[in-house]
């Protein structure tokens, strides 16, 4: 069940549901609410002379933040902000730190806004999901599809969170390889 903003406002007042810094009321839609564009982003680097370029996840030991550190920088987005080239992929991360308490029985997906997506800008690839008691900040897989260059600037709305209540309470929380992930820097 997919949860209205009314829902929404309701566990956040129950403390079922936690989003710092708080979304004014204008973010809130039907059945969601935008959240904001962090000022950090990791930018993917052309392999060096010699490196090998070839990323192999399922190689013994590999590790996804590993990987990462070996091919991107986080840049900080400045006041003329960032801008996104057409095929280019980069990370960011949500503005709003979001807590999705277990006892809250709630889970969450991140979608695009469409207003950003009819201009080519997509902000998952196959990652929406948020899993129930997740903390942190949402990293964001961001890609320009479209045939223009799009500026993106630190506290601009990016997306959605969708809210939608489990059947019942996770026996553990999250704790993937994204758990408490940190924003870049």
């Amino acid at each position: 069940m997919i949860l209205t903003d009314r829902d929404i406002l309701d566990a956040l007042k129950e403390d079922l549901l936690v989003i710092e810094p708080a979304p004014p009321m204008e973010f809130y839609a039907p059945n969601g609410v935008d959240l904001r564009l962090d000022s950090r982003l990791s930018l993917y680097r052309d392999p060096a002379p010699g490196e090998d370029p070839v990323i192999d996840p399922a190689r013994p030991g590999y590790r996804f933040s590993e990987a990462i550190c070996t091919m991107a920088d986080d840049i900080e987005i400045g006041p003329d902000g960032f801008v996104l080239d057409p095929g280019r992929l980069v990370l960011g991360w949500t503005h709003e730190r979001v807590d999705l308490r277990p006892a809250g029985r709630l889970a969450a997906r991140v979608e695009g806004k469409s207003s950003l997506a009819r201009i080519g800008l997509i902000v998952h690839l196959t990652a929406p999901t948020i899993h129930a008691g997740s903390t942190g900040r949402i990293q964001l897989e961001i890609i320009n599809l479209g045939p223009r260059p799009i500026r993106l600037r630190a506290g601009m709305k990016v997306c959605q969170l969708i809210l939608e209540q489990t059947l019942g309470v996770p026996q553990r929380a999250y704790g993937g390889q994204f758990a408490g992930q940190r924003a870049a820097g």
